[in-house]
């Protein structure tokens, strides 16, 4: 059985906003170490049409960026959208509609092993909200915004700290799990 585990980078006042700080080179690396070995993703709309950045190379990048990419597209992703279509999508994903999403993840989990992500604030509150996520990792970065969207979007569930990790020279992730 998969373990559903729902990790962002987050600001210090618990903000969610890619374009508002980038990860070092070191926690850029590690992130493509971690998408390599992850069963696969589960996004919500908003989060996939901002990961589809990926999908097509870029003529700027880098060597890492280059490897991000090869890793991220190879990784079966599940979308959850009432808005998209199947044609919207690009390598190695699949349209999820939103009308089962409990029954969906309880299927996804059983049918798969190792760690499967789960991104974007709304789908990862429904999906916690349903008792079905078993990890929350904060990839913590001393960045203030004031406003944004939110890590948890509703009341937070009761978590408890098991693992913590200096990624690089700001940035720790904190691994908690409910209960």
């Amino acid at each position: 059985m998969a373990k559903l585990v729902y990790g962002l980078q987050m600001t210090l006042d618990g903000f969610i906003d890619h374009t508002a700080f980038d990860p070092s080179a070191k926690l850029f690396r590690y992130f493509i170490g971690h998408t390599e070995r992850v069963a696969g993703s589960v996004y919500g709309r908003t989060m996939y049409e901002i990961m589809r950045y990926w999908d097509d190379d870029q003529p700027e990048w880098g060597p890492d960026e280059h490897e991000y990419a090869r890793v991220w597209r190879a990784t079966p992703k599940w979308v959850v959208s009432g808005s998209l279509q199947p044609a919207d999508l690009g390598p190695n994903a699949t349209l999820v509609a939103d009308g089962d999403l409990e029954g969906f993840i309880r299927r996804l989990k059983a049918d798969h092993h190792g760690e499967i992500e789960i991104a974007g604030s709304r789908v990862a509150n429904s999906v916690g909200e349903l008792g079905l996520i078993d990890e929350y990792t904060i990839y913590l970065h001393p960045v203030v915004l004031g406003q944004g969207n939110p890590f948890f979007r509703g009341a937070r569930p009761p978590l408890r700290l098991v693992a913590k990790e200096q990624l690089d020279d700001n940035v720790v992730s904190l691994t908690y799990v409910p209960g």
